[in-house]
């Protein structure tokens, strides 16, 4: 009984550590986004970091991603579609996983 015991302790860890890890990737991204979204808005230097924040924080309202789209989908409306918000975001969460691997 203590092989399958092993087996489950170590499938659960390796759960909790693939979940940790998308967490990260996702909270990567989200700074990747509010910082190209601060660039599209034309916002001062010293508001960036600030707007940065308020997107990151915007992603723990609810489970997904749908959050922080609607976040951004309402601050650009005028400067980019939902297409290309849905793209950028697959475009960055791809460039934030690849930059937390290396």
């Amino acid at each position: 009984m203590s092989g399958f015991n092993e087996r489950k302790d170590a499938f659960e860890n390796k759960f909790i550590n693939d979940q940790q890890i998308q967490f990260k990737i996702e909270a990567h991204r989200n700074k990747i986004l509010g910082k190209w979204a601060a660039e599209l808005l034309n916002l001062p230097d010293g508001k960036i970091e600030d707007y940065i924040k308020e997107v990151v924080r915007s992603d723990f309202q609810e489970a997904g991603s749908e959050d922080i789209f609607r976040k951004l989908r309402d601050d650009l409306k005028d400067i980019v579609d939902e297409k290309a918000l849905r793209e950028k975001m697959v475009e960055f969460y791809e460039k934030a996983k690849a930059q937390l691997k290396s």
